[in-house]
């Protein structure tokens, strides 16, 4: 009886403390599940930072092409190189996995990546340090420079893989295109240009991804969660690589010849108002944002006085106010406004002219009349014209950093300089603005430069083309000033801006340069040589607009490389005159030699004086380029593609960068250019059969 007794006590002892410790337990864990920190650590913190991640999944940023689908700017692998120093890497000897022979390394990487021997070897014998970089010399290297560094078979090197932004074409359209750059936070971002301006649409959106990592930080299991990234857009742009480059070579002609403050060169569709190229100078690589000095794109951030292609609004001013006869006579040479004399630019004029001949002559003082007529007429209405056709306004380009110049009309001096393009202020882009309703029978049409945006699913989310502003002007006084424009190149004193396979209508101007202490700058160069051109003149395509300041070269040098950049441009859209007009032996009409025989069309283009480009051994041409009816200097390169893909490289030496384009375009081969001018040294050996799988690089230089 005692034992039963003393069985129940022990069993009810051992519940009661089963019962306490389980209510402890309970309590135990329910402030663990209540409180983030428990014995002085924070839960939360701790299984954020030890058990799971969250990655960021960096979006791939959108590719810029131009209007033929000719890549402008894209993502490229690119590689840090680093060096193990530390020997505790190397587990075998005969395997290693450190530099060993640091002057041997040092002397091949001097080799390879242009730095200085004593720099590398500085770097390969930092104390104590386990592995090393290489600064600038060692940063943003190519697939090419990544495979010419492991040929080298040296241990102890190795690298990071990135990406980074590559520019195709180097310099040309730089202030357009822009540039982006990675930032601190591993992003690539837009700069300047179009790289800023659509930097949303380029860039895309992130995706992430969280999982369950171990002690070690390895992923454990499948990821709780991914979001994917969204690729950014494609922008495609009304560029034509083509044109652009044309452009480029004028640059650089102008730069070789004369000394220049600034140049800047554009060219319009002047049915469409599609910007199809530009180029200036000073210019920048944005690969390696070389000569990049000036962050304001010339064409539509440089504001200044526009000078006499101001005379053609001028002149439809008064003309569609009625207030213009073009055989009414007046004085030249000089008149007297509000107390301040106004003189022609040789300021004794030409004695008594008409109208019409003061705007082929660019008479200052015929110019100062007509504003001063409408002016009569009704107060303000020079002022209220030049703003109807968007001078004092930004135009809406998808560019960023676009001015809107000053007009400034109040006072009769004000309007009386205004009318010849002094004391007002405008942009390039805003007179190529103004100049369309000269091709669209007074309609003005709005400037744009991207054709469309495509999602990474081929989706056109964003269609750019014509824009109408609506009817400026009338027809009467359209036909009148066109007409006027062209007698400006062949009967006026601008006779040097004429070129030889196309007809044109168009406005010279000379502006002078406001000095900072007040007045203008004194001496030969200083001012502001500009041109406003249209082309052919019996059915308008384009629309071209020049401008330098401070030329050594004056009006001359300016009119010499536009009008080569003209005739170009007319070669390569196929806009010349008729044969008639032509120089048959300088010109010739390329045939279609597609499916010819190659032997026998060398033949026959050599006899023309020819100079035949040819790509492959095969015996039959599958591509060439310039395409048939194209028109051709004699002297110029012609490529024939032929049907076998083993090409020989040429010696480039001197060829344009255009050509050069031509050339990797037909056989596929990749290309970058760095440098202005011609090719002065490139990557590839002259003769041997080329590896596709290779970037052509390209240095060029100004002869």
């Amino acid at each position: 009886m005692k034992k039963r007794i003393s069985r129940v006590k022990v069993n009810r002892i051992f519940i009661i403390l089963f019962f306490c410790a389980f209510f402890c337990a309970i309590v135990k864990l329910s402030y663990v599940a209540l409180s983030p920190v428990v014995d002085g650590t924070n839960l939360t913190e701790f299984v954020s930072q030890r058990n799971t991640t969250t990655e960021t999944l960096y979006a791939s940023r959108g590719d810029i092409y131009d209007i033929h689908g000719e890549v402008l700017a894209k993502n490229v692998n690119s590689y840090t190189l680093i060096a193990y120093l530390s020997e505790s890497r190397t587990t075998d000897e005969l395997n290693p996995r450190h530099v060993v022979d640091k002057e041997k390394t040092a002397k091949a990487l001097e080799e390879v990546l242009g730095m200085s021997y004593d720099y590398a070897l500085s770097r390969l014998n930092v104390k104590g340090a386990y592995q090393v970089e290489f600064g600038i010399y060692g940063k943003d290297l190519s697939e090419n420079k990544k495979a010419e560094i492991e040929a080298l078979g040296l241990p102890g090197l190795d690298f990071i893989s990135g990406s980074k932004r590559y520019y195709k074409q180097g310099s040309a359209a730089s202030y357009l295109i822009g540039y982006a750059r990675i930032n601190e936070y591993g992003e690539i971002i837009g700069e300047m240009g179009i790289e800023s301006y659509f930097n949303d649409e380029l860039k895309g959106t992130d995706g992430e991804t969280m999982y369950a990592k171990d002690a070690y930080g390895y992923q454990m299991g499948d990821a709780y969660y991914t979001i994917e990234p969204v690729s950014g857009s494609n922008i495609y742009l009304t560029l034509d690589s083509q044109i652009q480059l044309i452009l480029e070579d004028a640059m650089h002609t102008l730069e070789e010849n004369n000394t220049f403050s600034w140049a800047t060169v554009t060219v319009m569709d002047a049915k469409t108002g599609a910007i199809v190229g530009s180029a200036s100078s000073p210019s920048f690589n944005p690969n390696t944002l070389e000569g990049l000095t000036n962050y304001v794109n010339p064409l539509v951030g440089y504001t200044y006085e526009p000078g006499s292609t101001m005379k053609i609004f001028s002149w439809l001013a008064a003309i569609d106010n009625d207030v213009y006869d073009g055989e009414e006579e007046f004085m030249s040479g000089s008149i007297e406004v509000a107390g301040a004399k106004i003189y022609d630019f040789n300021n004794a004029g030409w004695g008594k002219i008409n109208y019409d001949t003061g705007f082929a002559y660019s008479s200052n003082v015929g110019a100062t009349n007509l504003a001063l007529k409408l002016e009569e007429k009704e107060k303000g209405l020079l002022k209220r014209f030049y703003e109807s056709l968007g001078f004092g306004a930004k135009t809406g380009i998808e560019l960023p950093g676009e001015e809107t110049g000053i007009l400034r009309l109040t006072y009769e001096s004000e309007i009386a300089t205004a009318s010849f393009g002094q004391g007002i202020t405008t942009t390039p882009i805003q007179t190529l603005q103004a100049l369309s309703v000269l091709t669209n029978d007074g309609v003005m049409l709005k400037p744009y430069i991207v054709d469309k945006i495509v999602d990474e699913n081929g989706n056109v989310t964003y269609q750019g083309g014509k824009t109408e502003l609506g009817k400026k002007v009338s027809s009467k006084a359209v036909d009148k000033v066109y007409e006027l424009m062209h007698d400006v190149v062949y009967n006026g004193l601008s006779t040097i801006w004429q070129p030889k396979n196309v007809d044109i209508a168009g406005k010279t101007g000379t502006a002078q340069i406001a000095s900072p202490t007040g007045g203008y700058l004194t001496g030969s160069t200083n001012y502001i040589r500009s041109f406003a051109g249209i082309f052919p003149y019996d059915n308008p395509e384009y629309i071209i607009y020049i401008s330098a300041k401070q030329i050594d070269g004056g009006a001359s040098a300016v009119a010499s490389i536009l009008t080569d950049a003209i005739e170009s441009i007319a070669n390569y859209a196929n806009i010349t005159n008729t044969e008639s007009d032509l120089d048959l032996s300088k010109i010739i009409t390329l045939s279609n030699y597609i499916s010819s025989n190659v032997d026998t069309t060398i033949e026959q283009l050599e006899k023309l004086n020819l100079k035949v480009i040819r790509l492959g051994k095969g015996d039959v041409i599958i591509n060439q380029y310039p395409l048939k009816n194209t028109k051709v200097l004699v002297g110029s390169k012609v490529f024939l593609l032929t049907n076998n893909n083993e090409f020989t490289m040429p010696d480039i030496t001197g060829w344009s960068s255009s050509e050069v384009m031509n050339f990797c375009n037909l056989i596929g081969l990749s290309y970058s250019f760095s440098g202005y001018g011609v090719v002065k040294e490139f990557n590839l050996p002259v003769g041997e059969i080329i590896d596709l799988t290779k970037t052509l690089e390209i240095t060029l230089a100004i002869e």
